[in-house]
This record gives structure tokens, C-alpha cells and sequence, in this order.
């Protein structure tokens, strides 16, 4: 069965940075493009982030553009979110997903883990 089991959440300060992991099993990783989204209480969930499994092309919703970085390692099937200069906005629980032989952007998703809390405080 395919699982997605995120890692790396915490407390962190306003302005620092956190690393999220998300390790896939019980599918062929580099046929998923993968994503992470977002979902802080009493909002929908967010599209955060995306890298395709074709190119490793990525793509950042505005609102992460610029301080966020979305990395992947075939060898590891794992996909990376790295988090800088975070923003008491960013806190939420992050949620990474697979897409098979996806485009890369916020749709189509088939296969979500739980989700690991990031709480950015000041």
C-alpha cells in the first residue's frame, strides 16, 4: 500500500527555518510528481508547493515564492520542503501528496499523508 509519512515539523521563531521530509513507499517515486499543501485552522487547505517527476520542474504558490524551496531525492523517495524566513501565517499542518506522472501545480492529487504540524510563533 502506498504511504506518505511526513517529518521535520516544530516550533520555530518568526524569521527562522524548518525542513519538512516526506518519505514515500509502495510506489515507483519517480513516476509521482509531488506536492505539499497546507491547511491552518478554520482555512481550506493550501497548495504550497510542487516538483514534477519528469523534470524536477517546480512550482510555488505566491505566497511561498521566494522563501520556500521544494527539493526531491529519487535514491531516498523523499521530497523536501525547505522553510526559511517563516511568517506567523505559515503555521499550519503540511501535508505532502503524489500525483502520478503529474504536472506539477495544486490538482489532481491521488495519494496524501498525515501531515506534520508547523507552528511559527514571535
Amino acid at each position: 500500500q502506498v504511504q506518505l509519512v511526513e517529518s521535520g515539523g516544530g516550533l520555530v521563531q518568526a524569521g527562522g527555518s524548518l525542513r519538512l521530509s516526506c518519505a514515500a513507499s509502495g510506489l515507483t517515486f519517480s513516476s509521482y510528481t509531488m506536492g505539499w499543501f497546507r491547511q491552518a485552522p478554520g482555512k481550506e487547505r493550501e497548495f504550497v508547493a510542487s516538483i514534477s517527476w519528469r523534470y524536477g520542474r517546480t512550482y510555488y504558490s505566491d505566497s511561498v515564492k521566494g522563501r520556500f524551496t521544494i527539493s526531491r531525492d529519487n535514491a531516498k523517495n523523499t521530497v523536501y520542503l525547505q522553510m526559511s524566513s517563516l511568517k506567523l501565517e505559515d503555521t499550519a499542518v503540511y501535508c505532502c501528496a503524489a500525483q502520478y506522472l503529474g504536472a506539477v501545480g495544486p490538482g489532481n492529487y491521488s495519494y496524501w499523508g498525515q501531515g506534520t504540524q508547523v507552528t511559527v510563533s514571535s
